[in-house]
């Protein structure tokens, strides 16, 4: 956590920052001294939920009345983070929502514009930093499962995605507003696969979405498997939903639930279990205590990294821009994989 965390100043005022950023900044203490939303109903009515003292008429207002030493949060959809970043004053901080713009095109010109800015930027990929992950990440430091050699990621949900009109006229969906959390959190343990292997497609009971369903393969060589699939039109009940990531050692494992996800956006709760394989006796697994969720909680970790770093205490965010850019190719590489598709059999 940050020694002097910085004052926080929101752009967006949508259902995440209501359901996620704002909760968990409360959680941690941190303070929002201001927000902007074009919708300027919306923006006074999250103001008045969570206390924050200013909402702003215009961008350019926050920006002409906002005090140097800050963070942004740039909370809008990928397609206009760009213009959003172009009118940030040079060397600002700022952790922009998740994705890093529409495609891999969009992203090297965020990364460009930074850069030449001399921005602290980083990427709301916030599952790096759930509650589980950690847990899941401090036994594999410890060495407990062993060498690390195979990773699944497996959602089978119902996902309300009439929460979220703007998906409705994008010509990418699910792999880029939600697979991306999983291609980053498996970069995060494993680094960059050397390649990808997809296919995403959409579902008869949700018309007018792009895709709603993946498979990926992400090679890591001989020795390491890693797999994502998603379905996100399981509408027959709470019974078979399942959303998990599951970790396998060469003595060991850790299984996550992401409960999160499960009858969204109620959710249910997460769970952390893990086996250490023990000489002469038969694998017993057990189940750790997890404080808090991915929603709100993981978010304190990615704002908690842009402060830190920019008060010196990392050279850089663990969430940067130098390092998500990496995340959005593996994103392109899935897209150009599932349009190429697979080999044809014999005829």
């Amino acid at each position: 956590m940050p020694q002097n965390p910085l004052p926080i100043f929101l752009i967006g005022a949508g259902g995440i920052v209501n359901d996620a950023h704002l909760p968990a900044y409360r959680i941690a203490g941190f303070r929002v001294a201001g927000i902007y939303d074009p919708d300027r109903e919306k923006a006074l009515q999250t103001a008045q939920k969570f206390d924050i003292p200013l909402v702003y008429y215009s961008l350019e207002d926050m920006l002409s009345r906002s005090p140097g030493n800050v963070v942004f949060d740039v909370a809008v959809p990928g397609s206009e983070i760009l213009s959003v970043l172009q009118q940030l004053p040079q060397g600002a901080v700022v952790l922009m929502q998740k994705p890093m713009g529409n495609d891999y095109a969009m992203a090297k010109e965020i990364l460009e514009l930074t850069r030449s800015r001399q921005m602290t930027a980083g990427v709301n990929f916030q599952l790096r930093y759930a509650p589980f992950v950690n847990a899941a990440r401090d036994i594999i430091r410890q060495g407990l499962i062993g060498e690390v050699c195979d990773i699944e990621v497996n959602v089978n949900v119902h996902t309300p995605w009439h929460l979220w009109k703007f998906l409705y006229s994008t010509p990418r969906v699910e792999i880029v507003y939600h697979s991306i959390h999983y291609l980053d959190l498996v970069r995060s343990f494993l680094g960059n696969p050397e390649s990808i292997y997809a296919r995403t497609i959409p579902h008869p009971g949700s018309p007018g979405l792009a895709s709603v369903r993946t498979s990926m393969i992400l090679d890591y060589g001989e020795r390491v498997r890693a797999n994502i699939l998603t379905n996100h039109n399981h509408e027959f009940g709470l019974r078979h939903q399942q959303s998990y990531i599951k970790f396998e050692g060469t003595f060991g494992a850790v299984k996550v639930k992401m409960g999160s996800l499960i009858d969204y956006p109620t959710g249910v709760p997460d769970s952390c279990e893990y086996v250490i394989l023990e000489k002469g006796r038969a694998p017993a697994w057990k189940t750790l205590d997890i404080t808090g969720s991915w929603f709100p909680h993981a978010f304190i970790g990615t704002m908690a990294q842009m402060m830190i770093a920019a008060e010196g205490g990392i050279p850089r965010p663990d969430n940067s821009v130098e390092d998500c850019i990496y995340t959005m190719a593996c994103v392109e590489a899935a897209y150009t994989s599932s349009a190429g598709g697979g080999v044809r059999l014999p005829s």
